[in-house]
């Protein structure tokens, strides 16, 4: 039973992470390919927080619904999470982004090959991330310090969310408001690096793109690579969002009742 229970967690990771990035690269690749009569920089930041709501009800109650490894990671450091668990978390992640990406590849295949034949940095942002999302003057320092800055935030306020003694959403709301969290950073912080926020996100769909003819999907638009930076960073912005949690919130927080039933996002966070 208990082998079956950590199989279920890790499809519980796979689907919902797989919905997430359908309709992340989904809508990117809608509005890449139709411009502004399909949507517009709104619209994205609103079917990527869409997509977080309904990833995070896919599999929280089977795994927590943590859909990134900067999350699974930091729940580790901070919150009690076993590590043993987290590199199978991170490739179950990782492999939903990448068979999404697929998806959102093959179903937009005629788009892109209409737009861009010769599959550039046009079209690349559909899958990953790039500094500037692709525009001149954003710098690697820039790009990577974005990274780490939003996903800071990202971690900082999915802690808050998910402490039961802190107050947190009810009647299982807490993955509607990390949807919303998700729609302001992408409005908020989304000009210098796209808001990856999420490695698995990041190196899921990049390799999709690779290998379905992207020979410069780990680079930058200047050739410099750049694959790295999204899984780096955001690791580091969630690091120190949970960190700076613990210090400056948690510890501060007098447990009013104690309760066992699991959380939306990291089902093993101590009460």
């Amino acid at each position: 039973m208990a082998k079956n229970s950590y199989i279920g967690e890790l499809a519980a990771e796979f689907f919902g992470t797989m919905i997430l990035l359908l309709f992340g690269a989904g809508v990117v690749a809608q509005v890449v390919a139709g411009g502004s009569s399909l949507g517009d920089h709104d619209s994205i930041a609103w079917a990527w927080g869409i997509g977080v709501i309904l990833g995070v009800y896919v599999a929280g109650r089977l795994s927590g619904g943590h859909i990134n490894p900067a999350v699974t990671i930091a729940l580790a450091a901070f919150q009690g999470f076993p590590w043993r668990k987290v590199a199978p978390y991170v490739v179950a992640q990782t492999a939903g982004a990448f068979v999404a990406a697929l998806i959102v590849r093959f179903n937009y295949a005629n788009y892109i090959d209409m737009i861009d034949p010769g599959h550039t940095y046009k079209t690349q942002i559909i899958f990953s991330t790039l500094p500037g999302n692709g525009a001149a003057g954003i710098s690697l320092t820039t790009a990577f310090f974005d990274q780490i800055i939003g996903t800071a935030i990202l971690v900082f306020v999915v802690f808050a969310l998910v402490n039961a003694r802190n107050n947190p959403p009810l009647a299982n709301l807490v993955p509607v408001v990390i949807g919303l969290l998700v729609v302001g950073i992408g409005m908020a912080w989304g000009a210098n690096a796209g808001y990856a926020i999420n490695p698995a996100r990041d190196f899921g769909p990049r390799l999709a793109s690779y290998i379905t003819g992207y020979s410069t999907a780990w680079t930058d638009q200047n050739g410099t690579p750049y694959w790295w930076l999204p899984i780096v960073a955001p690791i580091i912005g969630g690091l120190i969002g949970g960190g700076l949690f613990q210090v400056c919130i948690n510890r501060f927080i007098v447990a009013a009742e104690e309760t066992s039933e699991p959380t939306p996002v990291g089902r093993d966070v101590p009460r």
